[in-house]
């Protein structure tokens, strides 16, 4: 059975890299009705949150990229890592080393002095023949994996190719600390083993990390999974991802006003690709995904294709699961929603000429707040040629049903009784009703308000706006 695993350490919130990674981990595992393992790597103590956690689960729980087992926590397999360790010690494997990180920091400085990389030099490890120094006093040990001598260290990088690294690069990795803590390089060994993770789809900024990981999986006599590191993910302006440009938590993008489809479907071309495939559901996603097909180069993050994309969901979209998100992002406004005008209709009017759920709760709550036109909009629009218009159509409105068709009726009739184009009614019911210029069609968007919202709108917006010169 293909198993993969999300490993994130709750150190920060879960940004658009860890997103996707997290995606692609679920896909594959979906695409060969495999196993999608949950894991939150804490052992950092110190920069470790429950507050992270929960992000963490929040904004999986948001996409929709739903766990089959876990969440398993590291702080909580304490006991099985420093089981390991023992048998290692025992087996030879690791050992125990004295320097303290003083002597460490010297020797490194002086390698630093002399051209040389900075490495751990093998003082206390074990070699035949090799007589070892007098553990000091009071001195507590770190532990060593003895990490191969020679030869390569190498792997076929599923979406990177072959890479070998000279074990000779690679120094004696500190698997526990001088307090008995494991490492996170070994805790993630450990896990991977004894949860029988068949694929790791990480980052590329991982890479550094598993051939020291493959030599410690080799040494435990354990299944080497195979790997996928994904590349980084740049900015709209080529430049490494930062908060101004997508590297945020994925629940501001909830904030924002995206929908969870929209960042999936977003996030799954972000380095992938199915022929020119743009817009799919997740289902077909999953049919379709797989590590071929994953770019070796960086991903681009365009924030312009992830909102065409928004607006592309939020026109599809069922209208009363709109008007639900919309609600409480106009409570949150201070705007009381009430029973008329329904917000399904409002939104319905409105979700295809918006990119977010925020722009449709700006539009949304025009019709629970009376607008404050705007003098110099008034003026433009509120002619003394129109002024007779508006009065005429005013005062037939509360003679027919209260119904677009009707509505259109009467604007059409009133135009052609003064000679005029529709605009020079149109325009000031906009502006009256709404504030603004830009509407859906002014029928449609009358028949969603009350009759009485109508009228009060029209009367008190022209007396309350206008100068008195206009009105008379």
């Amino acid at each position: 059975m293909i198993r993969t695993r999300f490993a994130p350490s709750p150190t920060g919130f879960l940004h658009i890299g860890g997103a996707r990674t997290a995606l692609f981990s679920w896909a594959y595992a979906r695409r060969h009705s495999g196993c999608f393992v949950l894991r939150i790597e804490d052992t950092d103590l110190v920069r470790s949150t429950p507050e992270a956690v929960q992000a963490i689960l929040d904004g999986m729980r948001w996409l929709g990229l739903s766990h089959d087992e876990g969440p398993f926590y590291q702080t909580q397999r304490m006991p099985r890592y420093r089981a390991v360790i023992e048998d290692m010690l025992a087996a030879g494997s690791a050992y125990r080393c004295y320097m303290t990180p003083d002597e460490l920091e010297r020797l490194r400085e002086e390698q630093r002095s002399g051209g040389l990389k900075p490495r751990y030099d093998g003082r206390w490890r074990p070699e035949p023949g090799k007589t070892l120094p007098i553990p000091p006093a009071g001195v507590p040990p770190v532990v060593r994996f003895r990490n191969p001598a020679t030869g390569v260290v190498a792997w076929d990088d599923l979406v990177k190719g072959r890479i070998e690294i000279a074990n000779s690069e690679l120094d004696d990795l500190v698997i526990a600390r001088a307090d008995g803590t494991p490492t996170y390089n070994f805790c993630v060994v450990v896990d991977d083993w004894e949860m029988g993770i068949t694929h790791v789809i990480r980052g590329d900024d991982h890479v550094n990390n598993t051939p020291r990981q493959i030599n410690i999986l080799r040494a435990l006599g354990a299944q080497v999974p195979l790997y996928a590191h994904l590349s980084m993910i740049l900015g709209d302006d080529g430049q490494k991802l930062s908060k101004r440009h997508g590297a945020v938590s994925v629940m501001q993008y909830d904030d924002d006003g995206y929908l969870p489809e929209a960042v999936l479907n977003y996030l799954g071309r972000l380095g992938w690709s199915h022929g020119d495939d743009e817009i799919f559901s997740m289902q077909q996603f999953c049919a379709w995904f797989d590590l071929d097909h994953i770019t070796p180069s960086a991903a681009q993050f365009n924030s312009e294709k992830l909102n065409w994309l928004n607006a592309h969901y939020l026109k599809r979209a069922d209208t009363a699961r709109l008007a639900t998100l919309v609600q409480p992002r106009l409570e949150a406004r201070g705007v009381t929603v009430t029973a008329a005008p329904s917000l399904v209709a409002i939104v319905d009017l409105h979700k295809e000429r918006v990119a977010t759920l925020n722009e449709l709760a700006d539009l949304a709550q025009t019709f629970y707040i009376d607008p404050r036109p705007k003098a110099e909009l008034m003026a433009k629009h509120l002619t003394p040629e129109a002024l007779p218009l508006l009065a005429d159509f005013v005062a037939r409105l509360p003679d027919i049903p209260w119904e677009v068709a009707a509505i259109g009726t009467l604007i059409k009739e009133c135009v052609t009784r003064h000679g005029l184009k529709m605009p020079r009614l149109a325009m000031p019911l906009r502006v009256l009703l709404t504030g603004l210029e830009q509407t859906p069609a002014v029928d449609a968007l009358m028949a969603v308000f009350p009759l009485e919202t109508v009228l009060r709108r029209l009367a008190v917006a022209r007396e309350a706006t206008l100068p008195q010169s206009v009105l008379r």
